[in-house]
C-alpha cells in the first residue's frame, strides 16, 4: 500500500504535467456544468423535479449570505464567490470518497522501485488545489473590501504612520491576511487528505462492511469542510467591507 503526500503525475499535455488530482477536479467541474445546463434548460415559473431541488438549494445558500452580510442588495454581490466556493469543494469532497477513486491505477517504474499510481485522486487531498482556492478566496476579500471602503482607506489598516502602536498593529494585520492563505489551504487539505488516508486503510484491512460507517463520516467530514471554507470566506468579507465603518 503505496500513501503519496503530493499528487501523482498519470500524463502529460503539451509538455505540462497532469495529475490525477487535476483529472479529478476536471470532472468535478464538468460534472457540475452538466448539472447546470439540467437544472436550467427548462426554466419554468413555478419549478419542480430537478430545478426545485437546486432552487432550494440556492435560495439556501443566498439566505445564508444575507444573514451575514445583512444586505440583500449587498448580498448579491458576494453571493456568486461563496455559492461557487461551497459547491466546488463538497462536490471534490464527495467525489473523492467514490469507490475506486485512490485505488484504481497502474504500477510505475521510478527510481528503479515499482510504485502504484493511482488514476484519480481527490482534488482537495492535493495542497495545490487548497492553495488556489485559498489565494481566490484571500483575494477577492481584499478587492471587495477596496471596492466598499475605498483603496486608501483600506490600506490604511495595514500601512498607518500615526504612532508606532499603530504601525505595529497594521503589521500584525498584514500578516494576518496572509496567514489567511495557509489557513484556509492546509485545513481543508489536511481534513481530507486524512481522511483519504484512513478510508485506503480501513479498505485494505476489512474490504468489505468496515469502511461503510467510515464513509458516511467522509460524507460528513466533506460537508463541514465546505461549509466552513465558505463561511470564513464570508465572514472575513464581512469584515472587510466594514471596516473602519
Amino acid at each position: 500500500m503505496e500513501i503519496s503526500l503530493a499528487a501523482e503525475k498519470i500524463g502529460s499535455i503539451g509538455g505540462l504535467p497532469v495529475t490525477n488530482s487535476m483529472v479529478m477536479s476536471w470532472i468535478a467541474s464538468l460534472l457540475l456544468i452538466i448539472i447546470a445546463f439540467v437544472a436550467t434548460r427548462r426554466v419554468a415559473l413555478i419549478p419542480s423535479g430537478i430545478q426545485n431541488f437546486f432552487e432550494s438549494i440556492i435560495e439556501f445558500l443566498f439566505n445564508t449570505v444575507n444573514s451575514v452580510i445583512g444586505d440583500e442588495k449587498e448580498s448579491k454581490k458576494y453571493f456568486p464567490l461563496i455559492a461557487t466556493i461551497f459547491i466546488f469543494v463538497i462536490a471534490n469532497n464527495w467525489l473523492g470518497i467514490i469507490p475506486g477513486v485512490g485505488t484504481i491505477g497502474k504500477h510505475i517504474l521510478h527510481a528503479g522501485e515499482d510504485i502504484y499510481v493511482p488514476y484519480l485522486r481527490s482534488a482537495n487531498a492535493d495542497l495545490n488545489t487548497t492553495l488556489a482556492l485559498a489565494v481566490i478566496a484571500v483575494i477577492a476579500i481584499q478587492i471587495f473590501g477596496i471596492i466598499a471602503i475605498g483603496f486608501f482607506k483600506y490600506m490604511k489598516k495595514f500601512i498607518n504612520f500615526k504612532g508606532p502602536i499603530n504601525f505595529f498593529v497594521g503589521g500584525l494585520e498584514l500578516i494576518s491576511e496572509i496567514s489567511k492563505t495557509i489557513s484556509f489551504s492546509f485545513r481543508l487539505f489536511g481534513n481530507i487528505f486524512a481522511g483519504e488516508i484512513l478510508l485506503t486503510i480501513i479498505a485494505f484491512l476489512t474490504p468489505y462492511i468496515a469502511p461503510v460507517p467510515f464513509f458516511a463520516l467522509e460524507l460528513f467530514v466533506g460537508l463541514i469542510q465546505a461549509i466552513v471554507f465558505a463561511m470564513l470566506t464570508l465572514v472575513f468579507i464581512k469584515i472587510a467591507i466594514s471596516a473602519h465603518h
